[in-house]
Formats: structure tokens, sequence, C-alpha cells
């Protein structure tokens, strides 16, 4: 049976959006997965409005509520996804790393200006324009149950469908034979070269005794568990600070016939005691993340990757071992110095047992038009098999 432990959390006001329509003031909460704040200026938008001047207007930083057609707010959306595009391209970089902050400083313009075509919702998540589709049970996945009036970036609103569909879909993963089904917020497994290293890996003899069980940090999918304890692992510890990853772990676990296998827990990193085998799959590359998702690709100072390896001493058994899952993308790109990983290791009181590598199969390590192909096309993943000192 899955115990799912939530973390207190202190109960935040939602942000409130404010506009002027027809001589009167309103307001509505401001939905944001990204926690952006509420725009400031914000003018009326229909199926009459120009592109051209809602382009101009976006690009300004103005906001445009559509109070027309829905199916025609997506084609403004396209409209100007397609004049942002037409922008004279950045200089090249000199550098990697240049390359590197110049192409995440790209993606959150872009994704500040697309953002600013709103849609509004009232309670339910009842979408009140002609042709809007039924997106309530989507946006209850997302955000869950609201009687209240809110405003949404289009460009969020038609991300939180994908993730419905992809939910409904779910993701092949080879390596499980099974379905993977991801929730909103929760990043989904899509590259199977760092699954096909745990699949494969040589478990440590404790990690198969009876009363062993696994623990695997930052749950997420729960796609880690799910490989392991079909590998024979008798039981399955999951931990994650995150109540999305935890139910989305939860879900897939069950659909999957191995909750009564699995417990799962809100706790940062290590629970009390010790396992003979502990797996991390923490953000690859260093700095702060702009979305939820993100969460999952990038790590403030490498904060995860530190503590997890700081602490993993203390929590082996006896003759256990740590794997930890990491590209070295970061270092490639200039984020990470060479040997720093290694130093980290050695200053944990940890070993290396083996390092098992594969090279990335992802669309983006083979397109040379991306800004970072050079490192991309390079790029390593690594299982690392560690023990302590």
């Amino acid at each position: 049976m899955a115990i799912v432990s939530a973390p207190d959390t202190e109960t935040l006001q939602p942000p409130v959006l404010r506009w002027q329509e027809a001589d009167l003031d309103l307001h509505a909460q401001w939905r944001s997965e990204n926690g952006s704040k509420p725009p400031r200026q914000v003018v009326v938008a229909d199926d009459r409005t120009p592109a051209d001047r809602a382009y101009r207007l976006v690009c300004e930083g103005t906001a445009l509520l559509w109070r027309g057609d829905f199916q025609n707010a997506r084609q403004m959306l396209q409209s100007l996804t397609r004049r942002l595009d037409r922008r004279r391209p950045s200089p090249p970089a000199a550098t990697l790393l240049q390359a590197h902050h110049l192409h995440r400083k790209a993606q959150a313009e872009r994704a500040r200006i697309l953002g600013l075509l709103l849609i509004p919702m009232e309670g339910g998540h009842h979408i009140p324009l002609r042709r809007a589709p039924d997106l309530r049970q989507a946006c209850l996945e997302a955000y869950g149950p609201s009687d209240e009036r809110s405003v949404v970036s289009l460009r969020e609103l038609l991300g939180v469908v994908g993730a419905h569909e992809w939910r409904k879909r779910g993701v092949m993963i080879p390596a499980l034979g099974e379905r993977i089904h991801p929730h909103h917020g929760v990043f989904s497994p899509v590259r199977g070269e760092y699954l096909d290293l745990v699949a494969g890996a040589p478990l440590p003899t404790p990690a198969l005794a009876d009363d062993g069980c696994v623990w695997d940090i930052g749950v997420g999918t729960g796609v880690l568990s799910a490989l392991l304890l079909r590998r024979g692992v008798p039981r399955m510890l999951g931990t994650d600070l995150s109540p999305k990853a935890l139910a989305c772990a939860q879900d897939n676990l069950q659909r999957l016939g191995l909750l009564t296998r699995s417990t799962l827990l809100a706790c940062n990193l290590f629970p009390d005691g010790q396992s003979p085998l502990i797996v991390c799959n923490p953000p690859w590359l260093p700095g702060k993340a702009s979305s939820t998702v993100e969460q999952a690709v990038y790590d403030p100072e490498s904060r995860m990757l530190r503590g997890f390896l700081s602490g993993l001493r203390a929590h082996l058994c006896p003759g256990g071992e740590g794997w930890l899952i990491l590209s070295d993308l970061a270092e490639r790109l200039g984020l990470r110095a060479p040997q720093e990983l290694v130093e980290w290791i050695k200053a944990a009181g940890l070993r290396v047992v083996q390092r098992h590598d594969i090279r990335p199969r992802h669309g983006k390590a083979h397109d040379s038009s991306d800004p970072l192909h050079a490192a991309r096309s390079k790029e390593i993943t690594s299982l690392w098999r560690l023990a302590a000192d």
C-alpha cells in the first residue's frame, strides 16, 4: 500500500488580474504555471483586432484579453508566433556557454510575449467564448477544482491540453514494455537512453533480499521505481517534494499493478534509515527553472545533485550502492567544471564502483540547426554506481 504524505504548506492568496472594460473596473484570478505576475496593462481584443496591432501591443508588454471566437484566438496566436519568428536572429555566440545563455534568454522572451494573449474562464473552468472546446477535465487535472472566475494565457492553456493528451495516451517505455502516463507539471520520460541504463546495470545483491527496500529519490512519474520493481527488487520507496509528482507516481504504479510494493513519501531527498540501493536522476543542468516542468531540468546551484551526494553515504546499507543518473551536458556547455562532479563524489566519502555510459538518441542530438548542437551531439548520459569509500 502506498502512503502519500503531503508537506505542510502555507495557504497563499492567488494573484489577481485587473483591467477596465466597458468603463468598469474588473478583476479575476490570475493563473500562471510558471509563477509570472499578472500583466499591468490589459486591453480587450476580439475577432476585429488586426494581427499587426496585436503584435505591436504584446511586444510593448500589453496583454490582450480575448472576447471573440476561441478558434480565432488560436489563429491570432499563430499569427503572433509567425511575426515573432521573423525577427532578425541574434549574432552567433562566441562560446557554447554564451550560446546557452542567449538561447534561454530568447526562449524566455518568446514565452513572455506569446503568453500575453489571454483567455477568460468562468467557475468550473468553463470558457465563455464562441466555439470554445470543453477543456474542463484538462484544467481540472492541471489546476484542481475552482468556482472562481480566472484568466489564463492561451499558450499555457494549450499546454494544459497537451499535458492532458499525454496523460491519456501515455509514453511507451521500451525498457519497461509498458506506458507511463505523465501528469501536468511532471516531466515526461521521453529520453529512453537513461532508462536503458537503469534496466541493464547489475543490481547489488542486498537490493534483491526479501527485506530490501530500494529508494527512488525524486520519484517523478515513478518510471524508475517501476523499472526496478519489474527487475525483481521486493519493495520501492519513492520520495518527492512535489504533490503532483507523488500523485503521478501513485497513478502509474497503480496502473502497472505495482502499488502494493511501493511507498511514496513527501520529503526532501532522503527518508530516515538506510537502503541497499538508492537511485536518483536529478536535474541535469545548474540554473533557475522558469516553469514547473523545467524543475526536472534545472537545479539551482546543483543543490539536489550535491545534496544527494553529500547525504548518500549515511543512508547506504553495508554493501549497498547509490545510482546517480546524469548527463554531461552541463560540462559541455561550460555550466559545470569538467572534474567538479568527481571532486564532489570524493568529498562525500564515495567511490565509483563503475560507470555505464550511453549516447543520446533524441532528435536535438542530430539537429544541426539547434544552437547547442555542438554540445548535444557529443553528450553522454551516465549511470554512476557509487559506494561508501
